[in-house]
């Protein structure tokens, strides 16, 4: 039973939601009396208009109908919002006279400086009678027109009737027109006239409602709330202001799937997009049309009809093709059966012979990339479809950063080992093949704990992939640059990821067989693993040294300007001092906290190696640091790291310390400072140690006065004893 009702609750949901109008917001009237109300226009609340000229009042009529008023007193017709209109009813002036009196009325109406205007294309202007003068102004007394009716006998008004001037006259309003005062009077008292025409009339009428069978010249003026009134339609738009400005705004009133269109009226207006139907100025009102709803109007010219989002598709009948749309063609079932198997055979045979060039130039690139000799070496040989897979096919949100050999990508290995994969661009593969042999003969001989580690290759592409540990924590750049990174915030972790990259650098100029320069040391190509220790990476402007040699002459410059040597940049010559200015800057960076040719608080671009100098010389240093310092001994360290980096940072290679003197003494400044903050935990822990003794001698030189006092004596004593 509760199964049952459950079941008829979810299906009665569609049709509830179906009664909702869509045309305006939710909970909002859509109608007063026979009249739709469509968004943007709203009654009931002024929420449910786009703004206030939009909103309508919904009053009760002089018969207690309902009845929509537009402005002060014009009762609302019909609203489109497609068409961008409302029509309204606007009483008539007129004039009449008889032998004992005369009596007249104007017609005066004003739309307010909302988005509205009378329409100049579907309003005429008309005057019927025999005497008869209608003259028009607007409230400005910017314009005026009128025309002139005249006839001596009786006329009949009929529909084709051209209204040229012989009991009827017509005439063009401008264009933007907002405000109309209309009124009509009579050359001659309807004096000659007054037996069938005894009264003239002046209005502003639709000309599509306008019928002149409804206006003998014998009609004679109705008063109060019977008096006549035509139709007159207003054209509207959302805004005064262009597409273009409206887009850029909050206000914007298009919702999705409609489009902007600049209206004649001096604004814009909403449209939805071509395949869908319904208020565009709801956030959703505009739908998908289902062409293919109504299966006696199948719009395609052969074939079976298929609705798609914004357009539809035909479906042709089977043995022929085409869209459907305009025919289909074909040769028939037995032809398309025959095609097919040929297809079938084609693309098997394609697909082998695919699968077979492929095996080929993979075993090719393979030995071409020096595959029989690696894959006998201590290094792991990845296929090319691991890392495809591992890297969910080099995925843009796999990118972990971008160099001037390639990319690189975040991968994960079927054992969840996480790796970073480094692919060329493959523009020139001699070149590329070239520079993967550089780094990999580097990287593969290079085994320290603070260098990231080559854990395999991939030969089966034209340019090999490199495949190195996965370090998780990002650049030290990212973390120096970055304020929200708390990590550098103590002097420290800045001192120990220097002499860490010190360790690196002194052991790839001192220790690995054949020496390396890096060349490219800057604080993006340094790592912080899970633990944050320094890890130096991309050896892709590395260069191997020759026994005994400590500079080699560069084919081309490499590296980034703001931490390349000035003697490398002026000479060409690349020697292991050029890594150490390098990392000169990259010491002046973790002290400041501002990369190479920043830009000052006050928006002038400057030399921070300069300015870093300076400050030292100064005794200003204190004033240009990144960071807090805590005590006048982190001060010493701080200068003593200051004045290493200014060593660095000597113009003269030959003038600089080595990269084994700078790691030497980072080295020493980090044992004195792990030193010192060894002693001031100690002498926290003593000064903790030497309250809790007091307080244990204060409660045994007193006797216990209860057991509670007791049972207190001895947690004590246990808590002294166990610390």
């Amino acid at each position: 039973m509760w199964v049952f009702l459950l079941m008829m609750s979810l299906l009665s949901c569609p049709a509830a939601a179906s009664t909702a109008s869509p045309d305006v917001k939710p909970g909002c009237q859509d109608k007063c009396g026979d009249v739709s109300v469509p968004y943007p226009f709203g009654i009931g609340e002024q929420s449910c208009a786009m703004n206030k000229p939009f909103f309508l009042n919904c009053t009760s009529g002089a018969d207690g109908q309902p009845e929509l008023l537009f402005g002060r007193n014009m009762p609302v017709r019909k609203i489109s919002q497609l068409n961008g209109t409302v029509t309204v009813g606007v009483y008539t002036a007129s004039d009449c006279y008889n032998e004992t009196a005369w009596n007249r009325t104007e017609s005066s109406v004003t739309l307010g400086s909302g988005p509205f205007m009378f329409s100049d294309t579907l309003n005429v202007f008309t005057g019927i009678g025999c005497d008869t003068s209608a003259q028009v102004i607007n409230k400005d007394r910017t314009y005026g027109a009128a025309c002139l009716s005249i006839c001596t006998e009786n006329v009949s008004l009929l529909e084709n009737n051209p209204c040229s001037g012989s009991g009827c006259c017509q005439t063009s309003i401008p264009r933007g027109l907002k405000s109309l005062n209309i009124s009509t009077s009579s050359y001659n008292n309807h004096a000659n006239v007054s037996d069938f025409n005894p009264c003239g009339f002046a209005f502003l009428v639709d000309r599509s409602s306008l019928k002149l069978s409804d206006w003998p010249l014998s009609r004679k003026p109705k008063y109060g709330n019977d008096a006549y009134a035509t139709d007159v339609v207003i054209e509207w738009v959302v805004k005064n202001e262009t597409c273009e400005k409206a887009n850029k705004t909050s206000a914007y009133a298009c919702g999705s799937n409609a489009n902007c269109t600049d209206s004649e009226n001096q604004g814009y207006r909403c449209l939805c997009e071509k395949g869908f139907e319904g208020n565009p100025y709801l956030q959703d009102g505009c739908q998908d049309k289902d062409e293919c709803k109504d299966p006696g109007k199948n719009p395609c010219e052969e074939g079976t009809c298929e609705n798609v989002i914004g357009d539809y598709k035909c479906r042709c009948p089977l043995g022929k093709y085409g869209d459907g749309k305009t025919g289909c063609k074909g040769p028939g079932i037995v032809t398309i059966i025959a095609a097919v198997g040929a297809s079938i055979f084609l693309v098997v045979i394609c697909l082998l012979l695919y699968m077979i060039c492929t095996k080929r130039k993979k075993e090719k690139n393979f030995q071409e990339n020096g595959g029989k000799f690696l894959k006998n070496q201590r290094v792991r040989i990845f296929s090319e479809a691991e890392l495809v897979k591992a890297t969910n096919n080099y995925a843009d949100d796999r990118k972990l950063g971008e160099g001037s050999f390639g990319s690189v990508y975040k991968g994960v290995l079927t054992d969840n080992t996480v790796v970073a994969v480094k692919k060329s661009k493959g523009v020139d593969k001699a070149q590329m093949n070239a520079e993967f042999q550089k780094e990999m003969s580097i990287v593969s001989q290079v085994n320290h704990k603070n260098v990231v580690k080559l854990l395999g290759l991939c030969l089966e592409t034209k340019v090999p992939l490199l495949v190195y540990e996965f370090i998780s924590n990002g650049t030290l750049s990212k973390h120096i640059h970055d304020k929200g990174s708390r990590i550098l915030a103590s002097w420290t972790n800045r001192l120990r990821v220097a002499s860490e990259t010190a360790l690196a650098l002194d052991y790839l100029h001192s220790l690995a067989d054949p020496p390396v320069i890096h060349g490219d040391v800057k604080s993006v190509n340094i790592l912080l693993d899970s633990n944050y220790t320094a890890k130096v990476a991309d050896f892709g402007a590395s260069v191997l040294m020759s026994p005994g040699k400590t500079d080699i002459l560069a084919t081309k410059i490499q590296g980034t300007l703001g931490y390349l040597d000035p003697e490398y940049l002026m000479t060409g010559i690349l020697t292991v001092q050029s890594d150490v200015y390098s990392f000169g800057v990259v010491l002046v960076e973790l002290l400041t906290g501002e990369m190479p040719n920043s830009i000052s608080k006050s928006g002038e671009k400057r030399n921070v190696i300069q300015h870093f100098i300076s400050a030292l010389e100064n005794n200003h240093l204190f004033k240009i640091l990144d960071f807090q310092t805590a005590d006048e001994g982190e001060m010493d360290e701080i200068e003593a790291v200051a004045e290493l980096a200014k060593g660095c940072l000597n113009s003269m290679g030959v003038n600089r310390p080595t990269m084994k003197e700078v790691s030497d003494e980072l080295a020493k400044l980090k044992a004195l400072h792990q030193k010192s903050l060894a002693h001031e935990n100690s002498e926290e822990t003593d000064h903790l140690l030497g309250e809790s003794s007091q307080s244990f001698c204060k409660n045994i030189a007193s006797p216990p006065m209860d057991q509670s006092q007791t049972v207190i004596s001895l947690q004590i004593e246990n808590y002294t004893n166990s610390n």
